[in-house]
């Protein structure tokens, strides 16, 4: 845990903030601001990310996600007074920031809006960035909570503007903070709502069961890559096979490559690979290296549009999949299920992935998946057992036959 204590912000009073890093790659921000009398005026922790996309001088498209949040400052962010409403104001290193602000009315105040800010002339970030500046996104808010309630969102929070993508989760936070002391009531979103509501069920009937969907046919299988300066940095090769499951109805969607657009990035410690289509906003895999001699499938983002017109979105950071050394591949040929969170899984078919030291656009030595590899011994302990049968049938006729030979020869 790292704490990190700021000077007074002028007109604000003395200003104190923790980030605590959780042993997630998403970093939990908690944030207290305290006014002159040492009391709390603003409390907040949350949880984000951002993806971005931007065109590239050779006129490709290329993502960046950011969800390391790291060597975070916090200049500007202020308790209020009768002027100027809250704000938080954060910043991750020289490259991104991101604002929030908020106002009051009689007897709610607002979180008004939303603004992020990136650098594309970081050419760490944005290898190649056709446009250089820096470019702000303003997202308003307005939404309306009780004066005295703490807004919380556990579910995750989509803000989608022009090239960036923002994702929230875990938000706690509540500005005009009464007395000095954070308030114990609740004021949830609608997401939340909706997952804590409990339907009774009257003892005579049963409870209506979880739709399933007919079994679908197996996806086909697509490959995919991604370029840098350097030539292709990812290949993969997958049938894929999304399952969501919202309001108990669960729907099943094959990927078609035909249909699906690709890009990505790659960097030294991460690598992404985005798939999108008519239906589908974005469906990212992001890889990390760990232990500077292995690689992961650490995070998939998903968001798109479903049958009845609404908007489904997941995202989780959290994951440990396809796990190989870096300068090889991952494979698996058998079915094997991704799963993503309780409402949505990715099976996949055939897969086949390298997102990193990809040497003249080919595949290096693949490493195997557990499934694959107790088939491969499978085969071998198959065969040797039917040998061994087959020599037991030859032996075993032999000897009747010997036997039936010398009945023959006996003396009368």
């Amino acid at each position: 845990m790292v704490f990190f204590r700021l000077s007074p912000v002028p007109g604000s009073g003395l200003v104190v903030l923790c980030l605590i890093l959780g042993a997630i790659s998403s970093y939990a921000l908690e944030l207290n601001l305290t006014n002159s009398k040492n009391a709390t005026c603003l409390y907040a922790k949350w949880r984000m990310n951002f993806t971005i996309g931007y065109e590239t001088t050779s006129k490709s498209n290329k993502t960046v996600t950011i969800s390391d949040l790291g060597n975070a400052t916090y200049n500007g962010s202020i308790c209020g007074d009768d002027q100027n409403g809250p704000k938080i104001e954060v910043q991750f290193g020289s490259v991104f920031s991101w604002t929030v602000n908020f106002t009051k009315e009689k007897s709610t105040y607002l979180i008004e809006s939303i603004s992020f800010s990136y650098d594309t002339n970081d050419s760490t970030t944005f290898p190649d960035a056709k446009k250089k500046g820096i470019f702000t996104v303003h997202e308003p808010v307005a939404f309306r909570i009780p004066l005295n309630d703490i807004f919380r969102c556990n579910s995750m929070l989509t803000a989608e503007k022009k090239d960036v993508i923002q994702h929230y989760w875990d938000v706690h936070v509540q500005a005009f903070v009464q007395n000095g002391t954070v308030s114990t009531k609740e004021f949830l979103c609608d997401k939340d709502k909706t997952s804590t509501t409990v339907v009774p069920v009257t003892p005579t009937t049963l409870p209506s069961p979880t739709t399933t969907p007919a079994q679908k046919e197996k996806p086909e299988i697509g490959s995919y890559s991604v370029n840098n300066t350097n030539g292709t940095c990812l290949l993969a090769t997958m049938g894929l096979q999304l399952n969501m499951t919202q309001d108990k109805v669960v729907t099943v969607i094959n990927i078609k490559p035909n249909t699906t657009d690709f890009t990505g990035s790659c960097h030294s410690q991460t690598a992404l690979l985005r798939l999108n289509g008519s239906n589908i906003k974005y469906l990212d895999f992001v890889f990390a290296v760990k232990n500077e001699n292995r690689f992961y499938l650490k995070e998939v983002n998903v968001s798109m549009y479903l049958v009845n017109g609404s908007v489904f979105s997941i995202a989780n950071n959290n994951l440990s999949y396809w796990d190989a050394p870096l300068g090889s591949s991952y494979m698996c040929n058998k079915e094997q299920t991704v799963s993503v969170s309780g409402a949505f899984q990715i099976n996949t078919f055939y897969l086949r992935v390298q997102p990193f030291n990809v040497i003249e656009g080919k595949y290096s030595t693949a490493e195997e998946c557990s499934v694959d590899s107790d088939l491969n011994f499978l085969i071998p302990v198959a065969v040797g057992v039917a040998l061994g049968f087959l020599i037991l049938v030859v032996f075993i006729s032999y000897m009747i036959g010997r036997r039936k030979s010398r009945t023959g020869y006996q003396s009368v």
